[in-house]
C-alpha cells in the first residue's frame, strides 16, 4: 500500500539504520532511497546529477525523513572511499548499501568502443565492489552487522539478443560477486544479497524501448513492471527479521521471462 503521493507507509523499522543509495536520481534507484527513508532509516544519496540529489533530499525531508546528497560519479573509483565516508561524517556508519547505480551498453558487443567497455565495466561491477569492500570494513573495525544489497538483473540469466551482452556479462558477475563476499563475511553479520528485476519502467528502460519497440507484447501479463513492486523485496533484505538470508539473488520479473 503506499500513499496518495506514492509514498510507501511510514514505519520506524530502519530506526538508527545508515543506508548509501547508490544511483538513486531516477527509477528504481529514486524508490529504494524512498523505501529506506519511509522506513526510518536515514539515507545517503550518491549520485552524478546533483539537481536531482537536492530535489530528492527535498522530497525526503518533506516527508520527515532524513537525506543527504552525496554528488559521485560512481566510475570514479578514487572517489568512493570518500563518499563512504562522506555519508558516515553526517550521518553515522553506514549500515545498509544499496548498490544500484548502473549503465547499459546499447548495442551489440561487435561494435562497443573500448571505452564504453571501460564505463560499463567499471559502473556495474567495479564500483558495486569497491564500495561493498569499503562500507564492510568499516563494519567490520566498528564491531557491527550489516546488509548489502546488489541491484542485478534477469539479463544475468536469461539474454534475449537485443544489445545489451556486455550489461548481462556485468550483472552475471554482480550475481557471482554477491555470493562470494557473502561467503567471506558472514562470520561478521554482514548481509550480501541481490534483487535481480524483470524489465521495469525506467529512464534506462525508456532508451531500450526506443531501440527495440514495445517489450511487452512478449509477456505474459502484457506490462512491465514498477518500482513499487519491489518495495517489499528491498524492506526485507534489509530488515533484521532475514537476519539468516545471505548470498541469495531474488527474481522479481512479473512471469517475463523462460526460465
Amino acid at each position: 500500500m503506499t500513499s496518495t503521493d506514492g509514498w510507501p507507509p511510514h514505519t520506524d523499522a530502519l530506526a538508527g539504520q545508515v543506508a548509501l543509495v547508490t544511483g538513486p536520481t531516477s527509477g528504481l534507484g529514486r524508490r529504494f532511497a524512498i523505501v529506506l527513508a519511509a522506513a526510518g532509516a536515514a539515507v545517503g544519496l550518491a549520485a552524478r546529477r546533483e539537481d536531482r540529489l537536492a530535489e530528492l533530499v527535498t522530497e525526503i525531508e518533506d516527508h520527515g525523513g532524513t537525506g543527504v546528497a552525496v554528488p559521485l560519479d560512481v566510475a570514479d573509483a578514487a572517489a568512493l572511499p570518500g563518499a563512504v565516508a562522506t555519508v558516515e561524517e553526517a550521518l553515522g556508519l553506514v549500515t545498509i548499501l544499496v548498490n544500484n547505480a548502473g549503465v547499459p551498453d546499447a548495442d551489440y558487443a561487435t561494435r562497443l568502443s573500448p571505452d564504453l567497455v571501460d564505463r560499463v565495466l567499471v559502473t556495474n561491477l567495479r564500483a558495486p565492489f569497491v564500495l561493498s569492500c569499503e562500507v564492510a570494513r568499516r563494519l567490520i573495525a566498528a564491531g557491527r552487522p550489516g546488509r548489502i544489497v546488489n541491484i542485478a538483473s534477469m539479463s544475468a540469466f536469461t539474454y534475449v539478443g537485443e544489445g545489451a551482452a556486455l550489461y548481462a556479462t556485468t550483472k552475471g558477475g554482480l550475481v557471482r560477486m554477491t555470493e562470494a563476499l557473502s561467503v567471506e563475511w558472514a562470520k561478521y553479520g554482514i548481509n550480501v544479497n541481490a534483487i535481480a528485476p524483470g524489465a521495469f519502467t525506467s529512464e534506462m528502460m525508456d532508451g531500450m524501448l526506443e531501440r527495440v519497440g514495445d517489450l511487452t507484447t512478449m509477456f505474459p501479463r502484457h506490462r512491465l513492471g514498477q518500482p513499487s513492486q519491489l518495495d517489499t523485496t528491498l524492506r526485507y533484505l534489509v530488515d533484521p527479521a532475514s537476519e539468516a538470508v545471505t548470498g541469495t539473488v531474488v527474481k522479481v520479473d512479473d512471469g517475463q521471462g523462460p526460465r
